[in-house]
């Protein structure tokens, strides 16, 4: 599978409450994380068995260096990873809460600094499921899902950062997975049940709506169906949790598994992933995910 996407790396500080605008919240924790929603997903496609292609690009900096080493670190295919010199790695200052909620502002660096070229679009050619985010260029993402449908090839749009989603996108009908913050903003309808059945009438594919603990809702080929989630008593970061699940959907898919079996499966991860701080601290391998499907 070949994932399209960013490199980040994560400033993140864990306080006893998530500041309100124009609050200083002391007594924070600091720490570093490898990030960016492409790499994350990677990562979690990669520990859930697949053969894994970053497209993608880091700045000629320490935390350049630092992102590519820790992919690299779990068997993730660099081969289309650049380095471009004058554009800095992209940073995610991340703040945690005592439940693992967050709040995330990010600055994309190289990640924006970047156009698909020849290389890049054979190895989409050569997948046989692709993964992208709005974390890279939309003029990345349009070509990527455009190459991806012209060959026949899965795709998957997880929409975050939440932005509108283009008319030229919809008429590709990538698998989308919005949560309901993205679902909402994508058609530009605040309100959820509308917004999903508008975002329906007008998007050639499935629409998976992840919703946390609550699980996930599919809406695809005229039906309807929820695939329920698994509650974790004491969360400690939710940042990776969307990640995981958008990885580990598109592992299980490039196995020729069912949407359904791949959502369950996702569920599963995404829900295990919350029990680590980090965005990948928590991201389970294969042999995990299988022995929590089997109970």
């Amino acid at each position: 599978m070949c994932v399209v996407g960013s490199a980040n790396i994560d400033l993140v500080v864990a306080v006893d409450h998530l500041p309100a605008p124009g609050e200083t919240v002391l007594g924070g924790r600091f720490t570093i994380h490898e990030g960016g929603k492409g790499a994350n997903q990677a990562v979690a496609a990669a520990r859930a068995g697949a053969r894994v292609s970053f497209v993608g690009a880091v700045g000629d900096d320490d935390y350049g260096r630092r992102s590519s080493r820790a992919l690299a670190e779990e068997g993730v295919d660099l081969e289309r990873l650049r380095t471009l010199d004058g554009e800095p790695t992209g940073i995610a200052l991340i703040v945690v809460g005592p439940r693992g909620e967050n709040q995330i502002a990010v600055a994309p660096g190289a990640n924006h600094a970047w156009e698909l070229d020849d290389h890049d679009r054979a190895r989409i050619a050569a997948a046989d499921v692709v993964l992208t985010t709005h974390e890279v260029p939309m003029s990345v993402v349009v070509e990527t899902l455009a190459a991806a449908h012209a060959r026949g090839i899965p795709a998957i749009l997880n929409p975050a950062p939440a932005r509108a989603l283009p008319s030229e996108i919809l008429r590709l009908g990538p698998i989308l997975t919005p949560n309901e913050h993205e679902l909402t903003v994508s058609i530009g309808n605040d309100d959820g049940a509308t917004a999903l059945e508008e975002l329906a009438s007008r998007h050639a594919g499935p629409i998976i709506v992840t919703q946390g603990a609550a699980g996930a809702l599919l809406v695809a080929d005229g039906r309807e169906e929820r695939f329920g989630g698994r509650a974790v008593p004491a969360p400690v970061d939710t940042t990776g949790a969307g990640d995981t699940f958008n990885g580990v959907l598109a592992a299980w898919l490039a196995e020729g598994t069912s949407l359904d079996d791949a959502i369950r499966a996702a569920n599963v991860a995404a829900s295990m992933s919350v029990i680590a701080a980090g965005a990948r601290a928590g991201m389970p391998h294969r042999d995990a995910i299988d022995g929590e499907l089997s109970v």
